[in-house]
């Protein structure tokens, strides 16, 4: 990290936070205009409104008189944190306005190649297709923001302390596993009574990055699920009904006793849901946490286009269902929307670990950090 960059700070008391979760999510209300070059961004996950609240107390390279508006576009998976970034960041830089709407990220996609936003948020790095699309508008850049998990989330009252495996998991979501007392399920529950009940299944109605990791884990770890649906931001169901949205997926869970779904973390722990633990593929019964989140990552090596994944990465304490989440930027991005966005990401990167962890996602380690400043400081660089 070179000498002028914002020194990092980096709390290890998680604190308690409060996510509000909602329809829109936007830090500021005002006209924008695209960057310069188009690149697809998947789209996120449903629509959020959040209240924001001052994170992080540093300081920004940028000059104190910066103004102007950018607007976003992209994942529902990571709006809870990005709404406090930018509640922060708009408290020490009053005249500069970041919208973000947390439309999915398939409609982030397709909004950032149209060139309707400045960038986008997504939780599924492109495709080779997606990259191929948007290099013909210049450089795209993924830059990691934090680590998340995807939780299979639950409502039946009585049990808790539930625990899933892939197997168990994937048999649920393919519909061949259909009662709560399946053996499946109740071999991995020795100690828990089951009900003999229907197994209601929710999954996202939107292109989503939050599918696209739950898709993910899935494929990689049971073959007839590979075989039969695979994965993406948008896959075909073979059973259940689809919400909108990480918090549509969550409020229909909250209101559908014997249902199953999978969200965000923080959707999670927000709504009060029942979180079931997941045997990894260490063999190891692991609880979703801001811990084993960020365990996830261990071992994992990061290529030179940071587009990896934490699905499945059999790292011993690692939560098996996790993801990155990026922000898409353009190389070619006008220089007042580059020096917006530059100084955006950088406060966030550097001063935004706290906020990350009072909501559940897990920052990026710093070596990560440092190769993603690496792609924030070439942002409009041509």
């Amino acid at each position: 990290m070179s000498d002028d960059q914002p020194r990092r700070k980096r709390s290890r008391t998680i604190r308690i936070g409060v996510l509000v979760a909602a329809v829109t999510l936007v830090a500021a209300a005002c006209s924008s205009s695209p960057g310069s070059a188009a690149t697809p961004a998947p789209a996120g996950d449903g629509t959020t409104t959040a209240t924001s609240a001052p994170v992080g107390d540093g300081t920004t390279s940028a000059p104190p008189t910066l103004s102007g508006t950018l607007n976003g576009a992209g994942a529902t998976f990571p709006a809870p944190i990005y709404l406090e970034w930018i509640g922060a960041y708009q408290k020490q830089f009053p005249d500069v306005r970041v919208n973000y709407q947390a439309i999915g990220s398939g409609g982030g996609v397709q909004n950032f190649i149209q060139q309707t936003v400045d960038f986008a948020g997504t939780d599924a790095y492109l495709t080779d297709d997606e990259l191929a699309q948007a290099s013909q508008n210049g450089t795209v850049y993924h830059i990691p923001t934090v680590f998340g998990a995807v939780v299979p989330a639950y409502n039946l009252p009585g049990v808790d302390g539930l625990t899933l495996d892939c197997d168990s998991l994937a048999g649920v979501f393919l519909g061949t596993i259909t009662r709560w007392n399946d053996p499946a399920i109740a071999d991995l529950n020795p100690q828990t009574t089951l009900p003999d009940q229907d197994i209601q299944i929710v999954h996202r109605s939107d292109g989503s990055g939050t599918t696209n990791a739950f898709t993910l884990y899935l494929d990689t770890c049971n073959p007839q699920w590979h075989d039969t649906v695979g994965y993406g931001k948008d896959v075909e169901w073979p059973v259940g009904v689809g919400g909108k949205g990480n918090d549509g997926v969550a409020a229909a869970i909250s209101n559908t006793e014997g249902s199953l779904g999978y969200v965000e973390l923080a959707y999670a722990t927000q709504t009060g849901l029942q979180i079931t633990s997941m045997v990894n593929k260490s063999g190891n019964v692991i609880e979703a946490s801001l811990e084993s989140t960020a365990a996830a990552a261990d071992g994992v090596t990061f290529p030179d286009d940071l587009r990896f994944t934490l699905a499945d990465t059999g790292a011993p304490q690692g939560w098996p269902i996790a993801t990155a989440t990026w922000i898409l930027a353009y190389g070619n991005m006008a220089e007042d929307k580059a020096q917006l966005l530059r100084s955006w990401l950088t406060w966030a990167l550097t001063e935004g670990d706290d906020a990350a962890m009072a909501l559940d996602y897990a920052p990026i380690p710093d070596s990560l950090q440092e190769r993603a400043l690496a792609f924030v400081n070439q942002i409009g660089a041509g």
